[in-house]
C-alpha cells in the first residue's frame, strides 16, 4: 500500500494499491462514503461527513479499494484534482466536487 502514487493514475482508475485515510464508520460499513478527498500533498481520504474522523481510533490507513468495494460510485472520483474534495448527501446523490478547505473540526 503507497499514500502516494503518481497522479493522474493510468486510465482514471484508482490504483489498487493506493493507500488512503478511511474513516473507520465506512470502512466497517456502519455509514456510506458521503466525503472523499484529495489534498494538496497527493494523500486521499474518505469520511463519512457526519462524524468526527479526528477521534482516537476514528480513522485508519486501509487501501482505497475497501471503501470503493462498498461505495462503488466512489470509482468515478479517480480524477479528482489535488486539493479537491467530492462530497454527496447520500448514496445514490451527486458527488458535488470542489477546492478542499480543511473544516475546523477536521484539523
Amino acid at each position: 500500500m503507497f499514500r502516494h502514487l503518481p497522479f493522474p493514475f493510468e486510465g482514471d482508475t484508482f490504483p489498487h494499491n493506493l493507500g488512503a485515510v478511511i474513516q473507520r464508520t465506512v470502512f466497517d460499513g456502519l455509514e456510506p462514503a458521503r466525503e472523499v478527498g484529495h489534498t494538496a500533498d497527493n494523500s486521499w481520504f474518505v469520511g463519512d461527513d457526519i462524524n468526527d474522523p479526528n477521534l482516537p481510533g476514528a480513522a485508519i490507513a486501509a487501501c482505497i479499494w475497501h471503501a470503493i468495494n462498498q461505495n462503488s460510485s466512489m470509482a468515478e472520483l479517480a480524477n479528482l484534482p489535488l486539493g479537491h474534495v467530492a462530497r454527496r448527501d447520500h448514496p445514490g446523490s451527486p458527488w458535488i466536487v470542489e477546492p478542499h478547505v480543511w473544516r475546523e473540526n477536521d484539523v
